[in-house]
């Protein structure tokens, strides 16, 4: 039972540590590329530092969260008959949080990298990408913002687990929000850097682009909201008879499959939709094809991670 103890504490440093990972890499990108853009127009200098700056706020989100969550666990668990058993448990917290917000720390660098690129080449329009470049990052936040959501769902029932099959329920709670994080996060980067890329070729397509992202942003996301869905229901559900590891691994398979399914559709989604904003960038007249071709691709690309919903779902009931 004592070595169980080196989960704990492994999930209170793992919380923090890949967190500070992927957003000490998001930083370091973000500052490289703001001291290229100042390369290349100096004039721009004090606008290219605000947008910046606003920037690595952003891109520490993940770091926060992190940090918030290993403070909460630094608190002593229970002593129960069944501790091994919720220290197992607690590692559906770790991936959660260090899956979701390693993944979140890289991948918000890019629109403010392109960001700053984008006000050295129009500086006048520098708070339109800005204002952009913050929209894209906050919606990538909301990866992380779910984890944290299970993650504090699981730490609630950690005192129920009294099982093998509950700890793997809660696990595959925590990996399925955390894997379903990944695809969705590249996706959102690859488009919001292009958006951020296309103000500085035609600042003037601003609306098209701001509503064009709002609507592809929403839809990159839709299999991290199954993720979610998979991850609350695997919060609900019960294994049945105690130490049932047979009911426990079909709850753990079913959190691989959506998990591992929001891969691709993420990532397809996000370049299609990276693809159509260029295009509107270079070509505003066309914006309502551009706009309706892309969202009929997206939908059926989101086809895929809907089988992975059935199939999950079959996993969990007919068991």
């Amino acid at each position: 039972m004592e070595s169980t103890y080196l989960l704990h504490y492994g999930t209170i440093a793992f919380a923090v540590a890949l967190n500070s990972v992927g957003v000490g890499l998001g930083e370091g990108l973000t500052s490289l590329a703001a001291l290229k853009a100042i390369d290349i127009q100096p004039h721009a200098r004090p606008e290219i530092s605000k947008t910046f700056i606003l920037g690595m706020a952003l891109i520490e989100t993940a770091a926060v969260v992190g940090l918030t969550m290993a403070l909460m666990l630094l608190t002593p668990l229970k002593e129960t008959a069944h501790t091994e058993f919720m220290h197992y448990a607690e590692l559906g917290i770790a991936f959660a949080i260090c899956i979701a917000g390693s993944a979140i720390g890289i991948s918000s660098s890019f629109p403010a990298q392109h960001a700053c690129y984008a006000v050295a080449r129009q500086p006048f329009f520098s708070q339109k990408i800005q204002g952009l470049m913050l929209l894209t990052q906050s919606l990538m936040q909301t990866p992380v913002v779910f984890a944290f959501i299970v993650a504090l769902f699981i730490k609630s029932q950690l005192i129920n687990v009294t099982s093998l099959g509950e700890s793997f329920r809660l696990i595959g709670s925590g990996l399925c929000i955390g894997l379903g994080s990944i695809g969705p996060a590249i996706g959102l980067s690859l488009f919001s850097r292009e958006a951020c890329k296309a103000m500085g070729v035609n600042p003037h397509a601003y609306q098209k682009i701001l509503s064009f992202t709002l609507v592809s942003e929403a839809l990159i996301e839709s299999s991290l909201i199954f993720a979610l869905l998979i991850s609350l229901i695997l919060l609900q559900v019960s294994t049945g008879d105690v130490f049932n590891f047979i009911n426990g691994s079909a709850l753990l398979a079913s959190a691989f499959c959506m998990g591992i399914g929001t891969f691709g559709t993420g990532i397809a989604s996000g370049r299609v939709a990276a693809k159509a904003c260029e295009k509107i960038a270079l070509n505003p007249e066309q914006y309502s094809v551009m706009m309706r071709t892309s969202l009929f691709a997206q939908v059926l690309i989101e086809t895929c991670a809907i089988y992975c919903l059935i199939v999950s779902f079959a996993l969990i009931f007919v068991r």
